[in-house]
């Protein structure tokens, strides 16, 4: 019988606040203590990737660069979203 609750493979989908923890762990292991993604950001970037690793990555990586191209020192929600949006129309 199938469960409506898990995820893609049969992962159950993180519980709330656990994809911001694990961006911090991430960063910290990177060497980085300071924001680069806003909380937004990162609820919205890991639903669109539905918590794929390689997805939410390149989402945070163009997220990063619409921040940056926007004048921004931290990822937010809408370069998030336009990172989204570039995903969506190169696909």
């Amino acid at each position: 019988m199938d469960d409506d609750s898990s995820g893609p493979g049969g992962r159950r989908p993180p519980p709330p606040g656990a994809d911001d923890r694990a961006v911090a762990v991430h960063l910290a292991h990177a060497g980085r203590t300071d924001t680069l993604f806003s909380d937004d950001a990162v609820r919205t970037i890991h639903a669109h990737a539905r918590g794929m690793p390689r997805a939410i990555n390149k989402l945070a990586i163009t997220a990063l660069l619409a921040a940056y191209s926007a004048g921004k020192t931290i990822a937010d929600e809408a370069s998030a979203r336009t990172a989204i949006t570039e995903d969506t129309t190169t696909d």
